[in-house]
């Protein structure tokens, strides 16, 4: 796996799948994994385009789940090809929308892989209806859990803080999570 810094990889075609990725939880497993069956359909390398720190991190000062080291390391069990890492900061989250499709016209992304709540930009003005007017892209419905819930950072971050840390281990389909203390 090669990871890039933004705006450094240039690639003739690819898969794309974009997020904040905290955690690498069951749900993004499945968004990984459908981008990436598509990659090998296609013949193209998988590109997850993420971001450092995670942008509710660096707003909200939310409870990061995943280094970015870890968060590496998750990409690459999942035969992820290219990794771009934004690194995420002030200057950056008043990016405008079009700077950003820009770039990822440099990847030349044949299909680009999302969530349902996909927002980019300068105060998240960019969403999924902005990227289809660039390139294809697909929207993987949310990965429920066996209760019927969205698995989502969020809803990790919360059981953690209420140490529960085994639902959030389930949530995570990871096997790290470390009880405090």
């Amino acid at each position: 796996m090669r990871v890039h810094t933004a705006g450094t990889c240039k690639l003739s075609a690819s898969v794309m799948t974009i997020g904040a990725l905290d955690g690498v939880h069951r749900g993004h497993q499945a968004l990984i994994c459908q981008a990436r069956k598509r990659a090998l359909v296609l013949g193209v390398p998988l590109v997850v385009y993420t971001f450092d720190p995670p942008p509710r991190v660096f707003f909200q000062q939310a409870m990061q789940l995943t280094t970015i080291e870890e968060k590496l390391h998750r990409l690459e069990h999942l035969s992820v090809d290219h990794v771009v890492v934004a690194p995420f900061d002030a200057e950056y989250s008043t990016r405008e929308g079009s700077s950003f499709l820009r770039e990822l016209r440099d990847l030349h992304p044949l299909e680009i892989w999302v969530g349902h709540d996909f927002r980019f930009g300068s105060n998240r003005g960019g969403d999924i209806n902005t990227l289809r007017e660039s390139f294809p892209v697909n929207v993987l419905d949310s990965i429920l859990c066996s209760s019927g819930e969205i698995i989502s950072s969020s809803r990790i971050r919360a059981l953690l803080m209420q140490d529960r840390h085994l639902q959030a281990e389930q949530l995570l389909g990871w096997q790290t999570v470390q009880a405090k203390g």
